[in-house]
């Protein structure tokens, strides 16, 4: 199928035929009839499946005729929930791309910046609005926001939005829109939650499943290493040295353990650049530039900062911690791997991390290989560690020896 097939207007195709894209994505294909024909639809499809073309060519297409509006009589007609600031950047250039051959009007905003800027985008009209739940809040208690006119309401990574904890700020977004508004949800993953809301806000909706979670990409090659848990930035800098090259993501739990790897890699002089969620919107979004613009060829990361950012040509995956929800891991290697092109992730496996493995395994239903020749081998017989609490040797309440005979009498 080609795009032309969708009926889509000339202006909306003049700009797809300047993104280069081939044809539609499968998530294309399904999607863009059936949005265009005001159907509600639940979509479980991963990060690099083309989804947000997939709802973006359509309202843009709806929105044509609203084009003209004077900028100041301009109502917004689609609201696009996001839950990072990241994608709703992202998700921002794609409307604008798509849009260059139209009078419509984007705008994109979040939380960790300046509200003023954004109020007055808002101001001068808006068509379009692309918004992560806090600050669409804000802005609507402000009067800032008027969604009375929304059509068309997509909820984008509702999954990760639950994992964020903002199911009930979307809920209330839902009810402050009108009744009749067509409703889009997408997700890579269909927790008991996410079907619940869905439940909730969709009319009769249509199921469009794209590559369920349990299938890994097939250009990615599966490496893993059991390592004890001190000796693993070792292993990444044996690796870096000797093994990996080219475009890495390097993924770490929690931010802490983000930026411990980042020091010790510039130290060893590599381009590296971090991003979580202590970071500053500025220093985020200018990290993702450094990588995109070759400027550093390695990105560590926590998921929650980079869930939904869409790197092209990224040669290689590396989960320094293993992740304990499975389809976390599969989010993260099928970054790689795409286009036709062969990636590859490496996975660092600890005594405490053994069980995460099998859940791995079991969801992608792959044993993934195991790379027992490196330095630092885990001993097989190597038990999780326990961190246990030290206490006093002293009695609660009590002085030590020590402390008693160094004590100053006044008499």
């Amino acid at each position: 199928m080609q795009f032309n097939e969708l009926n889509l207007n000339k202006p909306i195709l003049k700009a797809i035929s300047e993104s280069n894209y081939d044809g539609p994505t499968l998530v294309q294909e399904r999607s863009i009839p059936l949005i265009l024909n005001k159907k509600d639809i639940i979509v479980s499809a991963q990060t690099g499946t083309g989804k947000t073309a997939a709802y973006a060519l359509p309202i843009l297409q709806q929105l044509f005729h609203k084009q003209d509006a004077s900028k100041k009589g301009k109502k917004i007609g689609a609201l696009i929930i996001s839950p990072t600031r990241e994608l709703a950047i992202q998700i921002g250039e794609s409307f604008q791309n798509y849009s260059k051959y139209t009078n419509l009007r984007t705008s994109v905003i979040y939380g960790g910046t300046s509200i003023e800027p954004q109020k007055d985008a808002l101001r001068k009209g808006v068509d379009i609005l692309i918004a992560t739940p806090g600050r669409l809040l804000d802005l609507h208690k402000q009067d800032e926001v008027h969604l009375d006119y929304i059509e068309t309401l997509v909820i984008d990574e509702a999954d990760l939005m639950l994992d964020m904890g903002f199911i009930d700020d979307v809920s209330k977004i839902v009810r402050l829109c009108p009744e009749d508004k067509q409703s889009l949800l997408f997700s890579a993953t269909m927790p008991h939650k996410v079907v619940m809301l869905a439940n909730s806000i969709l009319k009769d909706p249509e199921r469009i499943e794209i590559s369920p979670t349990s299938t890994v990409a097939k250009d990615v090659s599966q490496v893993l290493f059991y390592v004890p848990k001190p000796k693993k930035i070792e292993l990444c800098l044996h690796l870096l040295r000797n093994t990996i090259k080219g475009n890495i993501i390097i993924f770490r739990r929690t931010k802490y353990g983000v930026d411990k790897l980042e020091k010790t890699l510039l130290k060893n002089k590599y381009k590296v650049a971090s991003i979580h969620g202590d970071k500053s919107q500025n220093l985020r979004q200018e990290a993702l530039k450094q990588f995109k613009n070759k400027e550093v060829n390695i990105l560590i990361a926590t998921d929650v900062a980079a869930r939904g950012i869409d790197i092209i040509g990224l040669d290689s995956v590396v989960n320094f911690d293993l992740p304990n929800v499975p389809e976390t891991y599969v989010h993260r290697i099928g970054r790689t791997g795409r286009a036709g092109k062969i990636g590859t992730s490496y996975s660092f496996c600890s005594a405490d991390e053994k069980a995460y493995v099998g859940t791995i395994q079991k969801l992608i239903n792959t044993q993934i290989t195991i790379e027992n020749n490196h330095p630092y081998p885990l001993d097989p017989k190597a038990k999780p560690q326990v961190h246990i609490k030290q206490g006093s040797k002293h009695r609660k309440g009590r002085k030590s020896e020590a402390s008693k005979k160094n004590k100053k009498r006044w008499y």
